[in-house]
């Protein structure tokens, strides 16, 4: 495995955007105070569990900024992200990109189950998550 200097700081933080913001995205579907909070815990033990590199990667910095704008704008942000993440690690650490996008993948289901179960909506922002990422 490489290690965190394979990634520059700006790829790193794109990455790191990606992975949080696609919680973000799914959280967002179906929004309530209360709920985000479960969903944002759900969704921080899933990225915890990635790992070697990619724990480093996630858990590099505070909170990554996240996407200006309204919610179409923010979906556009992230969905490129995670497609340019998906990028960046099949060029610099391809033997990472499978746990990548099973990680992702993980975090967004578990941040939709974490607040009485899948609502249509959020299982739709998965599904959006997934295509970018190339599981769909």
């Amino acid at each position: 495995m490489m290690g965190m200097s394979t990634y520059t700081e700006q790829e790193i933080d794109t990455i790191r955007q990606a992975a949080f913001g696609a919680m973000t995205l799914v959280s967002a579907a179906d929004p309530g105070f209360f709920a985000m909070f479960k969903e944002s815990m759900a969704g921080a033990k899933a990225l915890a569990s990635a790992s070697g590199e990619l724990q480093t990667v996630f858990k590099s910095g505070g909170l990554p900024p996240m996407p200006k704008g309204g919610k179409d704008e923010m979906k556009a942000t992230v969905l490129g992200a995670l497609q340019q993440s998906t990028q960046i690690i099949q060029t610099k650490a391809p033997q990472d990109l499978e746990p990548f996008k099973q990680v992702i993948a993980a975090a967004c289901d578990q941040v939709a189950s974490a607040s009485d179960g899948v609502k249509p909506e959020e299982q739709q922002a998965i599904n959006e998550v997934k295509s970018a990422i190339g599981l769909l």
